[in-house]
């Protein structure tokens, strides 16, 4: 496994000449111009279906809750470790917020299984079995809509060739890459929550970019590579950068739905 980690994220580019002189031949001849496709139409990589995180990394942060005023590996600032040094379980399950370390910066670095599938065109949805958790990708949709929650707001959009954010195509260690584009989430409008459950706090002006890349190997297996940069102005004093690995799996019967849990 370890060699999947061995891939080459890099840049690459598409000369726009290229591009706009095709265009212009076109309307030289007189064509119509294409029909609008849809998000799920237009989808550079499939990655509906079902996956298994891959702990491969932090394994005492993601597979168990750290103790009290462990803030290690975090940039947080004074206000954020006096925060983390405060935190109280009991208290939260209490007050209903049993669910704070379920949310978006935190929810992809927990063990556990995801669904992923299309809840409509401009829609990608995310099912999460640890804490019972749903997050929605709208396409086309940048302002966030609704009340502050766990999830948040995720604005969506496909990275593709010609842009210098997108998984490499050629050759890897993995051999080729089949298909080139992936998945970015911009998440914001969410509820103060926890980028670790033990009580290291992000604010409701906390803002996550995410990268999702489909990774398929020669012998058929396929890995879904997430990168994530969290920034938040109050309590951390620069981004909080992870990268996630899951697998895909045949089907859903190895899912187990957990309620959420404050400690």
């Amino acid at each position: 496994m370890n060699r999947m980690f061995r891939v080459a994220i890099v840049c690459s580019a598409v000369a726009s000449a290229v591009l706009a002189s095709g265009a212009a031949a076109q309307q030289r001849r007189g064509a119509q111009p294409a029909a609008p496709t849809t998000a799920r139409a237009s989808a550079p990589i499939d990655i509906t279906g079902h996956w298994v995180s891959l702990i491969t990394d932090d394994w005492v942060y993601r597979m168990i809750t750290p103790a009290k005023g462990d803030v290690s590996y975090l940039p947080l600032n004074a206000e954020g470790r006096r925060v983390a040094d405060a935190w109280d379980p009991a208290r939260d399950q209490a007050a209903g917020e049993e669910c704070k370390g379920y949310a978006a910066p935190a929810i992809m670095r927990l063990p556990g299984r995801v669904h992923i599938t299309w809840q409509d065109d401009t829609t990608l949805k995310l099912d999460i079995d640890t804490g019972m958790q749903t997050r929605l990708f709208h396409f086309g949709q940048r302002e966030a809509q609704g009340a502050r929650s766990w999830q948040g707001w995720s604005a969506a959009s496909w990275q593709l060739s010609g842009t210098t954010e997108q998984f490499y195509p050629g050759p890897t260690s993995l051999g080729q890459i089949k298909r080139a584009g992936s998945l970015r989430g911009d998440t914001n409008n969410l509820r103060a929550g926890y980028l670790r459950k033990n009580g290291v706090p992000f604010s409701e002006n906390a803002f996550m970019t995410e990268y999702y890349n489909l990774i398929v190997e020669d012998d058929g297996n396929q890995y879904l590579v997430i990168q994530t940069f969290v920034a938040d102005p109050r309590y951390l004093t620069g981004h909080f950068v992870r990268t996630m690995q899951f697998k895909r799996e045949p089907d859903g019967s190895k899912r187990n739905p957990v309620a959420c849990s404050a400690s």
